[in-house]
């Protein structure tokens, strides 16, 4: 029988060794700041239950944005296809097919994952425009965070560190401008709200100057409440002959109408709406009456089942904390991911994983979309992905077991169900028109025949 390694050396430690290790890997206190601590499950399993880690652990869109560009040491490899749409019929530009056959500067709306070099794009078309002898403003960025303009101002610092005399400056909170002092920087990174202030209110930058504005983020922009209206007002302002880039990660029908509303005339690139499909990833379930049960069953296929890493979904912070515990008990190396912890700690946790330093993440769904880690040939569902009227959340689920099957390999997605939670089960599978298979845990000579 083929055997899974966790890692790390097996053998039981006294209760208040293990706690005292667990609640350090989760709560590391010194960095956490502004985060509400939640008590740490006990080792006999017993848990101080708190409301919080009842609830589906939740993420906002600009956390998770900042986590991938975080984790992004280089540009990922991507085969999706996109589409390039031009203003014009009647320009001869209008049949071009790539990205490099585009005529800049022009307004653009644009598509792409994570970590495919949007951020580099706009930082060139802005570097290529700036006068270093003339001094003020002549491109601005818009960022819905003040995390996300620290990031993107880094990145143009870097880039643009062999143009000579370019400076940045950047419009967030907590940077105090005295007055009557000019903004004397060619490029303003800033977030919304303290951008209108200085542009408005305190006359510091002069947008009829400005020769690209770039609005990044757009999915989490409109997100935010307010920013919209106020990315709008700033966008008015502007010349006519100022070049206006979008760029977005996801293009739902909301942030499809606020890219229309806020670009005039655009180019648009955008990933081609391909049909879903799971035929690389071989899907099961296993019935079970409690959470001792799925957890037995875990072992079982793990004990049958040769696999690189694996990652395993809770639908609470409560579950994952109670499995993170379990497993620690029984000797293995894992790594826990929930939003409780702070954007630095969760990329942290990742790029160990990423470096196979943990052979299993676990974690809720704020691992459910993004991550890309090649070794990842297993996905376990804990707990089904289910929305707040206790129906199927069909995205999530595609979501999370995608995260196997990556880079055209094949994978396993395991889905540890109650008996009542069966119907939902069902629904999925009607959903993706695709096949999930029932398995015995203890059957290991059928969970031994199972290839990938």
């Amino acid at each position: 029988m083929a055997s899974l390694l966790w890692g790390g050396d097996a053998g039981a430690a006294e209760s208040e060794r293990l706690n005292s290790h667990f609640s350090n890997l989760i709560h590391p206190r010194k960095n956490l700041r502004g985060i509400k601590t939640t008590t740490v499950p006990n080792v006999d399993g017993s848990i101080n239950n708190t409301e919080e880690d009842d609830e589906e652990d939740v993420v906002d869109l600009a956390a998770n944005s900042l986590l991938n560009k975080l984790i992004r040491q280089s540009l990922v490899e991507s085969s999706h296809r996109v589409e390039v749409l031009q203003k014009d019929p009647s320009s001869p530009l209008y049949s071009v097919k790539t990205f490099e056959e585009l005529r800049l500067p022009q307004n653009l709306i644009a598509q792409s994952q994570s970590g495919t070099g949007k951020t580099a794009a706009f930082v060139l078309a802005m570097l290529s425009r700036v006068n270093a002898l003339e001094l003020f403003p002549q491109c601005l960025c818009l960022a819905p965070t003040y995390e996300l303009a620290l990031q993107t101002g880094h990145v143009v610092e870097r880039m643009g560190k062999f143009c000579v005399d370019v400076q940045v400056m950047y419009a967030i909170r907590g940077n105090q401008i005295p007055r009557g002092t000019d903004v004397t920087k060619q490029i303003v990174i800033g977030t919304p709200g303290t951008v209108l202030d200085w542009c408005f209110k305190r006359k510091l930058i002069d947008l009829t100057k400005i020769r690209v504005f770039v609005l990044d983020e757009a999915d989490v922009m409109i997100d935010t409440q307010g920013f919209s209206d106020q990315s709008i007002r700033i966008q008015r302002a502007l010349s006519s002959e100022c070049q206006m880039l979008l760029f977005s990660a996801t293009f739902e029908d909301s942030v499809w109408q606020f890219a229309e509303r806020i670009i005039p005339d655009p180019n648009v690139i955008k990933l081609r709406r391909e049909e879903l499909t799971l035929n690389n990833i071989r899907q099961y379930y296993v019935l079970c009456e409690s959470r001792k049960d799925k957890y037995q069953a875990l072992c079982n296929i793990y004990g049958g089942i040769t696999i690189g890493q694996a990652i395993i979904f809770c639908q609470t912070r409560r579950n994952a904390k109670w499995l993170t515990v379990k497993m620690i008990q029984d000797g293995h190396q894992v790594s826990l991911l929930s939003g409780e912890l702070t954007v630095d700690q969760r990329a942290s946790i990742i790029q160990r994983f990423r470096d196979g330093k943990e052979k299993v993440l676990i974690t809720t769904n704020v691992c459910a979309r993004g991550i890309d880690v090649k070794q990842v040939t297993i996905v376990v569902n804990f707990d089904l992905p289910v929305n707040q009227a206790e129906e199927p959340d069909y995205e999530i689920y595609l979501h999370r077991i995608g995260r196997t099957g990556r880079f055209g390999k094949k994978g396993l997605a395991f889905n540890m169900i109650e008996v009542d939670k069966l119907p939902l089960l069902m629904k999925i599978q009607d959903h993706f028109n695709s096949n999930i298979n029932q398995l015995d845990p203890e059957d290991m000579d059928e969970i031994e025949k199972i290839e990938y």
